[in-house]
This record gives structure tokens, sequence and C-alpha cells, in this order.
């Protein structure tokens, strides 16, 4: 049984010298990121299309929950922060997907980083992507988040905006207080 499972498994392999009838290879490192724009998940533009359309100024970043709160999430977070400090008219808060991931972040150093640079780190669990604990929007605040829905009420106030990024998105967006391509800091 493999390290996390919760029943025993059996990895199933393709037969030797099996020719597929089509193969597929993409070249992701040529994606541009994408957000998902307030107020639905399937509002998506590139990055750089809702940058070129003018600064989106933050008042948090919010990193974790199951969607976004997994170790390589908050690893990426750290990378990016690592040194530097968000400036005091922004939050970050960061939420590790479980005790587990926080205490590999905790034992990598991780949560120390972001802590540094001004994250407050909340227990495991889904927080204020719920609506609920640390995190929660007031009216007119805008929140760029790892987290997977952004819908009006979501994280707080019906009146608050969401953006949908990834934890490096976050980060580097957080980090300048506005909406940023996290691709100079990786």
């Amino acid at each position: 049984m493999g390290p996390g499972a919760v029943r025993p498994f059996e990895i199933q392999y393709t037969d030797p010298g099996y020719r597929y009838a089509e193969t597929h290879v993409f070249d992701v490192g040529a994606l541009e990121p994408e957000l998902a724009c307030p107020h639905s998940v399937e509002n998506v533009h590139t990055l750089q299309s809702v940058i070129a359309q003018g600064d989106v100024r933050l008042d948090q970043g919010y990193i974790g929950s199951c969607t976004g709160g997994r170790t390589e999430d908050i690893a990426a977070a750290a990378q990016i922060l690592k040194g530097k400090r968000i400036p005091p008219y922004t939050r970050l808060i960061v939420v590790p997907a479980s005790n587990e991931v926080m205490q590999e972040c905790i034992r990598l150093g991780h949560l120390q980083t972001l802590i540094d640079a001004g994250a407050t780190v909340n227990a495991p669990g889904c927080a204020a992507c719920l609506g609920v604990h640390v995190g929660i929007l007031a009216p007119g605040e805008v929140c760029i988040t790892s987290t997977n829905r952004n819908f009006p009420g979501r994280m707080g106030s019906k009146e608050a905006s969401l953006y949908l990024a990834s934890p490096a998105t976050v980060a580097a967006s957080i980090l300048n207080g506005r909406i940023t391509d996290p691709r100079a800091y990786l």
C-alpha cells in the first residue's frame, strides 16, 4: 500500500510494446498565466491582459485551503517572498491544506519565510475560503486568492472582489500591492 493510501491498490501498466493510436505533447512552458476575474470562475483572462487594463490594487492575498494550500503552493510563495516584505497596506493570509502540510512547511522553513515577509498563518482548514475565520473581506476590498471560487460573498462581503490565481501570482501580486506577473520572481 502506497503512502497516504486508505486501502490497498494495484498499479496498472500498459502492455510492453503497446502502440497508442495518438500521442499528444504539450509545451506547458509556453502557456501564458491566467486568472479568473470577479465574479465567476468562468471569467478567465490572461494575466497580461488584466495587467494591461490598468492597476488592480489589492487589499489581501490568500494562499491556502484545499486547492491552493499544498506544500508546493506554499513553497512557491515562500520562494517569491524570501527576504522581502509585503506592503503595510496589504494582508497575506496563509492557510495550509492539512496538518501534515503545515508540519512539512514548518520543517522546510516555508512558513517562517512567509511570516518574516508579513504573512499571517492560520490553522489548516477552509477559513476565509468558506467565509469564516481570518481573512474575511469587507465591502469594496479586493483579494487575489489561490482558492477555488470567486462568486460574491464567498470570502465575506458580497461587495468584495475576488481574483483566482496561482499561489505564485498571489505572492508576487501582494508583494507589489497590485496584480503582478510572478515569472519575474521565479
